[in-house]
């Protein structure tokens, strides 16, 4: 028995201590969190007394070479209601409602929402959201925001893109360069008490924003205007689908016009089928919207850049690079002769020339001037497939030309082992294989400037608005592509071509230009649809500008000569002299 009553003393010792033990470690933990962390865990407690509201920063601008303002800030604001701030429901409800021209039952769901904060609207004109802060109802907040604007409504819209509701961009310029225009939003911190409830006299504390980078273009407002403006007479004239323009310095690829007619305005972004001039583009519209095609792919499908995200087969003015290979591989010159009988047979199949009586008996020269197929289709066979294919990823054909906006297309082409005489002859005078619009013109400035690869962009330069920071783009060149001996031998016979040549009706009187054209027939080709074409140069024996038209689908006449020089003879004549391009002195 006494042994039970020490056993149960021993017990009860061991238990004290332990006891002991925790009551001390407890008072230490407490007296270290009131003594060493009270000043971490004072500012946790007024953490939960704080609520906070996001402050978007300003975006960055979007300027043209010459400063002048394509994409900016307009002064909106979000108005939102806070719940346990809301004293006067229905007032706050119907309020609302009026001023923002709201359904009453949308508001109401909103105001009645436990929810922190709640956006009733945002992107409300400033007018409306001081009109509504007049009121200064509880628990309604009106906070200024910044919505994108285009002072030029549609120009070069699919190159600059546009933002969403979140400000951020969408598509182009827009988004390639978010990192650069969108900023770092600041914060309103506003003192509230234990329910919510914000604080008649709690402070409020600011983080400001910091504005987003201007962006500095290429782009020239005058060029974009101007060759908008002969896009959409060629696309009413002609009846076409869509005509491109790309207009470009071959020397360095700096971009200083891109437009994509039909183009679509960047303050209405979602209205679809905009600014449509043809009546074949109006009715496929029409088409696709009884059809209840996707709403998400036609609005994809009208912000889309044909001159970097489609790829067509170029016809005639391809055969540039043939030429310039055959010249740089030794295996033609100017004077070697050929036969034109209006055709050549490959193999078991008869290619045509566009001249169905043929050319008869011509130089090299003359083959290019007269944009005879059979002639090409010989250098080509000259050539071989596996050299022609070298050349071809010599140029920088098979890649991508590394433009500055989203969603390039890449070149689809033979492969080289499948690459048999009657896919090289085809490729030679520029069918059986697609490229870009901005592939096409990147190459040719290539082989005319000397032979230095040149990358187009548009970017020059991101800076603060105040000029404190700034950060200039470089655009190396990619490397020789081909002898300084071939390439001037490409700009004199470029230049014959618009002198006495296919190209005449792209002449400019007191200036020395050089150019192609081209027809090619659409897939399939029994639907004899067209897509005509000019590429060309000034001054032919210095190149500063070049520039490229493709007119989708046009009808009526539709050769490249007729209806698609005379539109880059009309857009030379008029921005060469804003270039500060002079006449040729004779």
């Amino acid at each position: 028995m006494n042994e039970n009553r020490t056993c149960h003393r021993g017990k009860t010792a061991v238990l004290f201590f332990l006891l002991s033990l925790m009551i001390i470690g407890l008072g230490g933990r407490l007296f270290y969190l009131m003594i060493f962390r009270s000043q971490y865990y004072s500012a946790k407690a007024e953490d939960l007394h704080f609520r906070e509201r996001s402050i978007k920063a300003a975006r960055g601008r979007i300027l043209d070479r010459n400063g002048q303002v394509l994409a900016d800030n307009r002064t909106v604001c979000t108005v939102s209601v806070i719940y346990n701030q809301v004293k006067d429901r229905e007032q706050t409800i119907q309020m609302l409602s009026r001023e923002l021209g709201l359904e009453e039952g949308e508001v109401r769901k909103k105001v009645e929402k436990r929810s922190s904060r709640e956006v009733i609207a945002s992107n409300v004109e400033k007018e409306t959201g001081d009109r509504i802060r007049q009121f200064n109802l509880d628990g309604v907040k009106v906070d200024e925001d910044y919505k994108r604007y285009y002072p030029y409504n549609s120009l070069a819209s699919r190159v600059l893109g546009f933002t969403g509701g979140d400000n951020q961009g969408i598509i182009g310029l827009e988004v390639k360069y978010e990192e650069y225009l969108k900023g770092i939003g600041g914060i309103i911190y506003t003192m509230t008490d234990a329910a919510g409830v914000e604080l008649e006299n709690g402070r409020e504390e600011r983080r400001e924003p910091v504005p987003g980078k201007d962006l500095v273009l290429s782009l020239d407002v005058n060029i974009q205007m101007y060759a908008q403006q002969l896009a959409y007479q060629t696309m009413e004239r002609k009846n076409a689908k869509g005509v491109s323009i790309i207009v470009m310095n071959p020397q360095n690829g700096e971009i200083l016009a891109m437009v994509n007619a039909p183009e679509f305005n960047l303050n209405d972004p979602f209205t679809l089928d905009q600014n449509l001039v043809s009546e074949s583009a109006r009715q496929k519209a029409a088409q696709e919207a009884e059809e209840g095609r996707d709403l998400q792919e036609r609005r994809n499908q009208m912000w889309r850049n044909f001159c970097v995200s489609d790829t067509y087969e170029p016809g005639s003015t391809f055969k540039i690079i043939t030429a310039a290979a055959g010249l740089e591989a030794g295996v033609v010159k100017l004077t070697d002769r050929f036969t034109c009988p209006g055709y050549r047979i490959v193999e078991d199949r008869k290619i045509r020339c566009h001249k169905t009586g043929g050319h008869g008996g011509e130089t090299f020269l003359q083959g290019m001037m007269n944009s005879c197929n059979p002639v090409l289709i010989d250098v080509g066979q000259r050539l071989g497939a596996e050299a022609y294919c070298q050349y071809f990823d010599q140029f920088g054909l098979r890649g991508k030309t590394g433009i500055d906006l989203p969603g390039e297309a890449s070149t689809i082409m033979h492969k080289p082992e499948n690459m048999g005489p009657v896919e090289l002859a085809t490729v030679s005078f520029g069918q059986s294989f697609q490229i870009t619009p901005v592939q096409l013109i990147t190459t040719v400035s290539s082989i005319i400037n000397g032979g230095e690869r040149v990358t187009p962009h548009f970017a020059l330069e991101a800076k603060t608005a105040d000029g404190s920071w700034t950060r200039k783009f470089s655009w190396p060149l990619k490397g020789r592509i081909l002898s300084e001996e071939t390439s001037e031998t490409m700009r004199y016979i470029l230049e014959m071509v618009v002198a006495e040549g296919s190209g005449k009706n792209a002449a400019v009187e007191g200036y020395r230009i050089g150019g192609k054209t081209a027809t090619s027939e659409k897939l399939p080709r029994s639907l004899k649809k067209y897509i005509s074409s000019f590429i060309g140069f000034a001054p032919a024996d210095n190149p500063q500008v070049i520039a490229l038209i493709t007119i989708d689908e046009p009808e009526g006449i539709y050769y490249g000569g007729t209806i698609a020089a005379p539109v880059i003879g009309d857009l030379f004549r008029n921005i060469l002299p804003i270039l500060g391009i002079q006449e040729t002195q004779i």
